[in-house]
């Protein structure tokens, strides 16, 4: 099999690039970025059956180009707002299965527009599947299927700040605390305003309580979807130390992050200054899923979490889910635009291959 990593030069990519180096499923992988000597590099760094390549993620015919030799791409190109549709209308038209770690709320909106396409072409484009979104969706899968009756979901997470991010994250984590993003209460989607609603939520070491607020995640608008009957759906995020969103907000209320450009500049500055920042010694992410409803008459809550680096628990769905792909698992299901809690039947049996790979899930 032959795998495209486009965006292979992010920090996030790392795990997934050690992974394939002995996976022997993957005999060639390709490492696509718009730094083409760092991806040569790289590439070079990893052994024989690895190639560095130039790819532009503005180009739809060079990335499609790049596609049509693959049997599967896998995407770290963020921030997903912009580029997730864009790449995934190119897996589409290229012919090729796409599995990637979209993370913005709008994004999903977007890419889901690709549905009736993607079942035409016989394409399964595989969205979220990071750890937020992603692992929290398959735990809410989960919970969802082991009730009765789930009448809300409640999904948390909180980045450590000592963990190591490029400037496409940091653009995202602008995005998600710019303007509105959606919630699901009464059973109908609502408009709220990002870095609002604040909660305390208690989540395992090294983050243990923390307060997080309404951010621009796509649980909040994938889960209602693909999930029926769901009463509320809540999106909390944060970062800890809590300085962090205190400087957010400041920034925010100055219009710094009012367009993709301005993200994008602050980003860049932020990356070069960011070991100025203390982290308290923060260096891993968690998130916490809360489930409710009923099971054999009776009131139920199920909670689960999990906690690591942010680049390891990000990519070890992206390979688990590009393996099981490769390996047939799905190919009961059409085409598609797939979140993880529709694709996945048997939430068990992704999360028992997470925790294969060395994922810290908690039941």
């Amino acid at each position: 099999m032959k795998l495209l990593v486009l965006g292979g030069c992010a920090d996030m990519a790392v795990p997934l690039l050690k992974r394939l180096r002995n996976d022997e499923m993957f005999t060639e992988v390709v490492v696509a970025d718009l730094d083409a000597s760092k991806a040569r590099r790289l590439a070079s760094g990893y052994g024989p059956k690895f190639q560095g390549v130039p790819c532009d993620a503005t180009d739809s015919p060079g990335v499609i180009s790049l596609m049509k030799g693959c049997d599967i791409a896998a995407c770290y190109v963020g921030p997903f707002y912009r580029f997730e549709r864009p790449l995934a209308a190119c897996a589409i038209e290229a012919g090729v299965h796409y599995v990637s770690i979209s993370d913005d709320y709008d994004a999903y909106l977007d890419v889901i527009t690709l549905d009736d396409a993607a079942r035409q072409a016989g394409v399964k484009i595989l969205t979220g599947f990071g750890n937020s979104p992603g692992i929290t969706q398959v735990l809410a899968a989960k919970g969802y299927h082991a009730l009765d009756r789930t009448r809300r979901i409640h999904v948390n997470w909180c980045a450590g700040a000592g963990e190591s991010v490029g400037a496409s994250n940091l653009m995202h984590l602008f995005h998600i605390f710019e303007g509105t993003t959606l919630q699901w209460r009464d059973g109908k989607e609502v408009r709220v305003q990002t870095g609002t609603c604040p909660k305390r939520v208690q989540f395992p070491e090294p983050i243990n309580e923390a307060v997080i607020y309404y951010t621009g995640h796509a649980e909040s608008v994938s889960l209602p979807r693909n999930l029926p009957g769901l009463e509320e759906v809540t999106l909390h995020g944060g970062a800890k130390p809590h300085y962090i969103v205190t400087l957010l907000k400041v920034i925010r209320a100055t219009g710094a992050f009012k367009t993709h450009q301005r993200r994008a500049a602050l980003a860049r500055f932020f990356h070069h200054v960011e070991s100025w920042f203390p982290s308290g010694g923060l260096d891993k992410s968690v998130g916490r899923v809360e489930v409710i409803g009923e099971k054999d008459g009776q009131e139920a809550h199920l909670s689960y979490s999990y906690v690591g680096h942010i680049a390891d628990i990000t990519s070890m769905p992206v390979y688990l889910a590009s393996k099981r792909l490769c390996e047939g698992a799905y190919d009961n299901l059409p085409g598609g635009v797939y979140a993880p809690e529709r694709l996945l039947k048997d939430p068990d049996g992704f999360l028992d291959g997470l925790k294969g790979l060395g994922v810290d899930i908690r039941l």
